[in-house]
C-alpha cells in the first residue's frame, strides 16, 4: 500500500510526529511501513506538517507522485518547501521542540557540555522502528553545529506548542542572536 492522503474518518488517531489527536475531517498524510509485530503493512498517521518536518522523504516521494489527484493536498508547495528544507540537513528531523533547561543535568549532543538551569536546549528525538524516540538535547546556541543550518526557528515553533507568547518572543530573539 503506497503513502496517502487522506481526511480522518474519526477524531480517534493521534499524529505520530506532535503526538496531539488528528481531528476527524483534516487531511492527514499515512506513511506505509512494514509491520513490525506480524505481516504486512501498518499505517503511521501525521499531521501534513508534521510529516514535512519529521519524515520528509516518505511526505516529498508522495507529492510528487503522478498518482497523487490535483488539489488533494491544499497547500502542496508549502508542504514540499518544509520537507525540502528538512531532507536538505540529515539532522534536522530531529527537532522536538525547544524549552528552558529545567535543571542544569542534560549534556549537549554537540559540545558534551552540560546545559546551564535556564538556557535554551532543542529536544532531539530519534526514528526508530516507526517511533520517534527521546535522544538528549542541544543548546540553542550549538543549533548550526550540529544541524549544519541555523534556520530550525519553524520546527522549533511547531513542536513547542506548549509555549507561552512570551517564551515564543525569547526564544526567536535567542535565535537571532
Amino acid at each position: 500500500m503506497p503513502h496517502v492522503f487522506t481526511p480522518a474518518p474519526t477524531g480517534r488517531a493521534k499524529c505520530r510526529g506532535c503526538g496531539q489527536p488528528i481531528e476527524k475531517a483534516t487531511l492527514r498524510f499515512g506513511e506505509s511501513i512494514p509491520n513490525p509485530f506480524a505481516e504486512g503493512e501498518t499505517t503511521l498517521w501525521f499531521h501534513p506538517l508534521c510529516a514535512a518536518y519529521r519524515r520528509p522523504e516518505p511526505l516529498i516521494e508522495t507529492l510528487e507522485s503522478p498518482d497523487l489527484p490535483a488539489g488533494t493536498v491544499p497547500d502542496r508547495e508549502d508542504l514540499l518547501r518544509a520537507a525540502r528544507a528538512s531532507a536538505a540537513h540529515r539532522r534536522l528531523p530531529r527537532i522536538n521542540g525547544a524549552e528552558p533547561a529545567p535543571t542544569g543535568q542534560a549534556k549537549c549532543r554537540s559540545c558534551h557540555e552540560p546545559i546551564a538551569r535556564g538556557v535554551w536546549r532543542v529536544r532531539l528525538v530519534f526514528y526508530e522502528e516507526g517511533r520517534f524516540v527521546a535522544a538528549g538535547f542541544v543548546h540553542l546556541s550549538c543549533r548550526g553545529a550540529y544541524f549544519e543550518t541555523d534556520d530550525i526557528m519553524a520546527p522549533l515553533l511547531h513542536f513547542s506548542p506548549a509555549l507561552s507568547e512570551q517564551q515564543r518572543e525569547e526564544l526567536a530573539r535567542a535565535c537571532q542572536s
